[in-house]
């Protein structure tokens, strides 16, 4: 699970797939007036929940349960019922199987994990389904491959029926062959809409590969048509939940708590939501209980520090809770960058060690992620590592190019001395949204840095015609003071952005400059000193740190 605190929406293939109405199968329509036997044999193999249960009927109306043949079917039946169906309820009483039946030892076998494959020459459709009992939880391709050829050869014996199809697809999921997947997926789906654990293989699928959207809208019909399977409304809270969607994941994982309040997935799942929507303090609740579950657990160990950090701003205890998750080997990017961060933006010499250390291992590996480049451009920009900075925006800006990283292009190239290129994000940064007010002061600042003064003086003018007091007020006042040409003017300016924010560091710096230009020591010392108490390691300001001696 990814911890990321905002979502990028992915433009999505419209849902191509339409939930299908099946007229009745026409293989049950041409047995219905054979033998008994037979017919019973054709609806199990069918493998629909209205088909197996309409077998039970059948076995039960005609008191063939105390039969060897009555026995073993209804063991057959239940056995999908439960692994495939597990949804619907079955109330009926089993009774000894036959122990010599065929089918018997296969699903015994299967209890055991053990694989029975047909026998040669079989003509027997449920000798080639029922062997694949024994990896319905198997994740190992290799394992599952194995079961195609019967599962293929199922398929021809009974074209009509679902299950063959169904397995196989879980087989090509498993196995990461989606394409493959997909296809057995809709052929089961398609030869009837009762079988919806298909459909939920298919929502899976979609969400693999970006549409997630359509998923979700998928899912949401299978709710609809049936409101009280509870592998569909998990599998839709999860689809939520994967997609960021805070707002409709918290109820949807409720209610499923509400249903079973012991399940540590939805417990953790609860906690992330909250800690998402800044809800840190009802966080603590499924934080607690899921802390007698697995308190090791990476996530809980990480919302645990975000909820310290973010909702109580204990920082040390955030970092005790980040080195024992770093410490299990477990944590993944997202949690060992948020990490690093935590540790740089200490303010002990020995944490900010440790955090660089830990960027630099995230560096080395061959193709660090984004959220890896973006900690390591942030770094740079704080160091004033100009061209180092640049080496990591080339990609930010190729893969991602957020409004984020269109500010830090403004700022690297500005601090490169290219103002002109400089100006050039500030304004697609202005231009993609108006009203982003750090777009607009970045664009501003760089019609200054070009020259272009009257257009920034107008700007500034407008902004400050109606802006509440603050600290952005305070940032317009500061670039008011770039526009004048009167040192005066500038100082009026520059103490009504001190007024309305004291630790403006760009403020107190221009300030600093300005006495430190006039020789007035007493002023420009009172003004360094406040500037290097918001950035005590600033080169800039160091600089001047060891000229006054400080």
């Amino acid at each position: 699970m990814s911890c990321a605190t905002g979502a990028s929406w992915i433009q999505e293939t419209p849902l191509s797939i339409q939930i299908p109405v099946t007229p009745e199968t026409p293989a049950l329509i041409r047995s219905s007036d054979g033998g008994l036997v037979d017919w019973i044999r054709l609806l199990t193999e069918t493998g629909t929940p209205q088909s197996l249960l309409r077998a039970l009927d059948l076995i039960r109306d005609r008191d063939l349960g105390s039969g060897d043949f009555g026995r073993t079917m209804n063991i057959v039946i239940l056995t999908f019922m439960q692994k495939v169906y597990p949804d619907i309820g079955t109330n009926i009483p089993l009774g000894t199987p036959s122990r010599n039946h065929i089918y018997t030892r296969i699903l015994r076998e299967a209890e055991g994990g053990n694989y029975v494959a047909p026998l040669s020459g079989s003509q027997d459709y449920l000798e080639y389904v029922l062997p694949f009992m024994a990896l319905l939880s198997e994740t190992k391709a290799e394992l599952l491959l194995n079961a195609v050829p019967d599962l293929r050869r199922a398929e021809v014996l009974n074209p009509s029926a679902v299950l063959a199809p169904y397995f196989l697809g879980l087989v090509y999921e498993r196995s990461g062959r989606r394409d493959e997947a997909r296809i057995e997926y809709n052929r089961a789906w398609r030869l009837s809409e009762e079988c919806y654990p298909a459909a939920l293989g298919l929502a899976r699928i979609m969400q693999r590969e970006g549409q997630a959207q359509g998923a979700i809208r998928l899912l949401q019909d299978l709710v609809i048509r049936y409101p009280d399977h509870l592998s569909i409304k998990r599998e839709l809270a999860f689809a939520y939940y994967r997609r960021g969607d805070w707002s409709r994941a918290e109820p949807a994982i409720a209610e499923l708590l509400q249903r079973n309040s012991r399940d540590g997935e939805y417990i953790l799942m609860q906690a992330h939501v909250l800690v998402e929507q800044g809800e840190f303090h009802k966080a603590q609740t499924p934080l607690d209980q899921y802390a007698s579950i697995n308190p090791n657990n990476p996530l809980y160990l990480f919302l645990r520090a975000r909820v310290q950090a973010e909702g109580y701003h204990n920082r040390d205890a955030a970092l005790n809770y980040l080195r024992s998750l770093l410490k299990s080997s477990t944590a993944d990017d997202a949690m060992t960058v948020y990490a690093a961060r935590m540790l740089m933006e200490s303010n002990r010499i020995e944490d900010q060690y440790e955090g660089q250390d830990l960027l630099g291992r995230l560096l080395r590996v061959e193709q660090p992620s984004l959220g890896v480049l973006d900690l390591a451009l942030q770094d740079a920009i704080h160091r004033e590592a100009w061209e180092e900075a640049q080496s990591y925006l080339e990609r930010l800006l190729d893969e991602r190019r957020s409004v984020q990283d269109l500010l830090n292009a403004y700022k690297v190239f500005q601090g490169m001395g290219n103002s002109a290129t400089a100006l050039v994000f500030a304004q697609e940064l202005h231009e993609g949204d108006p009203a982003n007010e750090e777009g607009t002061i970045a664009y501003i600042s760089a019609l200054i840095n070009t020259k272009r003064q009257d257009e920034a003086r107008q700007m500034i003018e407008n902004r400050l015609a109606d802006m509440p007091g603050g600290a952005i007020k305070s940032t317009y006042y500061y670039l008011r003071s770039r526009t004048e040409d009167d040192e005066e003017a500038m100082l009026n300016a520059l103490r009504a952005s001190i007024f309305e924010d004291p630790r403006n560091l760009q403020a107190l710096t221009a300030l600093f400059e300005i006495y430190h230009q006039r020789k007035d020591e007493r002023r420009a010392l009172y003004y360094l000193k406040q500037a290097l108490a918001l950035a005590p390691d600033n080169p800039y300001l160091r600089r001047y740190a060891d000229e006054y001696a400080l």
